[in-house]
């Protein structure tokens, strides 16, 4: 990280050929920046020889031509080494004009194009932190900026598939232990088989199955593939179905469920059932964090033609650093809290966005800690 700290505080003119060479990311990147530095020396070698070659032969090729003037017109010889110097500097300034403009082209075009490559092959080859400084100016400052942006992508999608896949294995393993621990305590004589610890068996298979539909609900809907029915919903209905659920887990830990719609006549066009699975995370949430004697309001309203509905409490709270994340999978507040009733698998969140996002909604969060949070999801009214 330091490395990457000091070569970006490095000014351009101190980077050299490849800016990654003296304090970038290692890796592929490293390997790779020799070898298109070498061959970006050979091609300029190549066309540097090749111009020379042709000066050369246009002098001499001036010199024959001076010549063939003088017999023609009958001049004298001064007359053929004036024609002769005169061709030979019109050739030397043209020539130097040419490597003047090769090597500006060579700067501006060739050097980009060829970091552009290098960091292409670094990222071919797994290497997924290489960035590409950005200070090539037009195309190719638009080309690297592009790449950055990809490079970025795939970097932070990698970092997901990779949290994903310790996240899944974290909350299978719980009750998978718990499962195994009671059975082998069982089969040794340690606990008798008694309806209480069947039940308790019972009940972390529904949470291993809990964890699994979720997982195949979320890789449907972000994939496409989730099916809706759509109709029209009626968002009060909507709303008194959500009381009328969860108003009993909420009265048990003494906290108020209210409902406020302005307008009776809010409708949407929606799976109902789907869209009920998606505000039944947010409410299921936020009697999760919200105390006893805290309340929690479900509203509605319209807003030119979207319609909004709102799950706001006054419990606990997200810390601001916390809010970009809480719709990543199995984002949880509280690293250190243990799987407890009704703890959730950390799926909800991002269940609930993707159902919303796929009924071309969009859903927002608000909070601040100690002070309650408010969930804003907006849908096309009808």
């Amino acid at each position: 990280m330091n490395q990457r700290v000091a070569a970006k505080n490095t000014p351009p003119e101190e980077w050299g050929p490849f800016p990654w060479r003296g304090g970038g990311p290692p890796g592929p990147w490293r390997q790779h920046a020799p070898g298109w530095e070498s061959k970006r020396r050979f091609l300029f070698r190549r066309a540097l020889a090749g111009l020379m070659l042709l000066t050369a032969s246009g002098i001499g090729g001036m010199a024959l031509l001076a010549l063939l003037v003088t017999r023609l017109f009958e001049g004298s010889g001064h007359t053929a080494l004036m024609i002769w110097l005169g061709g030979c500097a019109l050739l030397i300034t043209t020539s130097l004009l040419i490597i003047a403009f090769g090597m500006h082209a060579y700067r501006r075009y060739v050097n980009p194009l060829a970091e552009i490559m290098a960091a292409a092959d670094a990222v071919a080859d797994g290497d997924l932190s290489v960035r590409v400084p950005e200070r090539a100016p037009g195309e190719f400052g638009r080309l690297t900026r592009s790449f950055n942006r990809m490079a970025g992508e795939l970097e932070r999608n990698d970092q997901q598939r990779r949290n994903l896949t310790a996240d899944v294995a974290h909350e299978l393993r719980t009750p998978l232990h718990i499962i195994q621990g009671n059975l082998e305590g069982i089969i040794d004589g340690v606990y008798t088989a008694s309806p209480e610890q069947l039940e308790a068996m019972l009940d972390e298979t529904y949470t291993l199955a809990r964890i699994v539909a979720d997982l195949q609900t979320l890789a449907q809907a972000e994939t496409g593939q989730l099916a809706f029915t759509r109709e029209e919903v009626q968002v009060d209905g909507l709303l008194a179905d959500l009381q009328a659920g969860f108003g009993p887990w909420a009265k048990s830990k003494d906290i108020a469920l209210e409902v406020a719609c302005s307008d009776s006549g809010l409708l949407v066009e929606a799976d109902a059932g789907r869209l009920d699975q998606a505000l039944s995370n947010l409410v299921g949430n936020a009697i999760r964090h919200t105390p006893a004697g805290g309340a929690i309001l479900l509203a509605a309203g319209r807003q030119a033609s979207r319609i909004f509905i709102t799950v706001q409490d006054n419990g606990e709270g997200i810390p601001e650093a916390d809010l970009p994340y809480i719709f990543d999978r199995f984002w949880r507040g509280d690293r250190s809290r243990t799987r407890q009733e009704g703890s959730g698998s950390g799926l909800g969140l991002a269940i609930a966005r993707q159902i919303i996002v796929q009924h071309g909604g969009t859903i927002h969060v608000a909070s601040q800690a100690g002070e309650g949070t408010r969930f804003t999801v907006t849908l096309p009214g009808v």
